[in-house]
């Protein structure tokens, strides 16, 4: 059974898109795993950080996005759909990495999520489940599914958290981008009560980190000791311009080489492994 696992936080640029990506090539490449990326962000960064803009533009003008599984709710289409039409398979710019698939997002998704939320109560069920009713068995053909959730609480972001088991939450550990999120867990506890099912905090990954930064590392201190966040993963991951570079569609040859030698690969190897862990723990007993 697969783990599916939501990234999120209410602060944009905190690096929740890389992570997610870079979880997704990690698990794939260094420890065997299939993954699945919903991307239902519609910024579509995600999407184009691992397929490039010319195919998002090819899928998004054939219909070929998460927006077709919204707008056929939206306007009642009736009878069966195939969800593997819009399963992007083997993506990643990185030969190493083949056993990632996608489901892309759309700017179209803009538009749509103040109708989703406009639904309501339904005969199939409420917005939420849209996403969870249009995947079915798929989930159970990978080992992980991360969720890339917009920086809200709207329908979008619903529907992932409604899919998900668990999430984390990644920030840069700083006062702005931490503000959101005892915010973030309160809610997120809300809707699994309304919902009836767990959705387990994995822990904050912290990134963007500046070892040399007094507010970063007072941050951390403050992040560790609060009782009310489940754990802080040990794996910092750094501010580093290659990290940064790493959005971009193009094949670096390999996962240190995309994404840093001097520690940077290291540290995003090491938060995977300890992912994998703790998601294995912490998920056993979901739904």
């Amino acid at each position: 059974m697969a783990h599916v696992v939501a990234t999120i936080n209410l602060k944009g640029g905190v690096g929740k898109t890389t992570t997610t990506a870079a979880l997704a090539e990690v698990l794939s490449a260094e420890f065997g795993q299939k993954v699945l990326l919903i991307d239902l962000d519609p910024q579509t960064n995600l999407t184009m950080m691992m397929i490039g803009e010319r195919r998002w533009g090819e899928l998004d003008a054939e219909g070929l996005t998460l927006a077709t599984v919204f707008e056929r709710e939206l306007t009642g289409t009736p009878g069966w759909f195939d969800i593997d039409l819009l399963i992007e398979q083997g993506v990643s710019p990185l030969s190493k990495v083949d056993t990632v698939d996608l489901l892309p997002s759309s700017l179209k998704l803009i538009a749509l999520q103040d109708r989703v939320a406009a639904l309501g109560e339904g005969v199939d069920g409420d917005h939420t489940q849209i996403l969870q009713r249009a995947l079915g068995d798929v989930l159970d053909r990978y080992d992980y599914v991360l969720i890339d959730c917009p920086p809200n609480l709207g329908a979008m972001t619903l529907n992932g958290l409604r899919l998900a088991d668990g999430y984390l939450i990644p920030t840069i550990p700083d006062v702005m981008s931490t503000y959101g999120i005892g915010p973030v867990q309160e809610r997120i506890r809300q809707f699994a009560t309304e919902w009836g099912g767990p959705i387990v905090e994995l822990g904050v990954v912290v990134t963007k980190y500046r070892k040399v930064s007094a507010v970063h590392r007072n941050t951390i201190d403050d992040l560790v000791r609060n009782k009310e966040i489940s754990m802080v993963f040990p794996s910092l991951i750094p501010d580093a311009n290659q990290i940064a570079a790493a959005a971009e569609f193009a094949n670096f040859g390999t996962l240190r080489q995309k994404y840093g030698s001097d520690g940077q690969f290291t540290a995003l190897r090491d938060l995977a492994q300890d992912f994998m862990a703790t998601a294995k723990i912490k998920l056993a007993w979901s739904r």
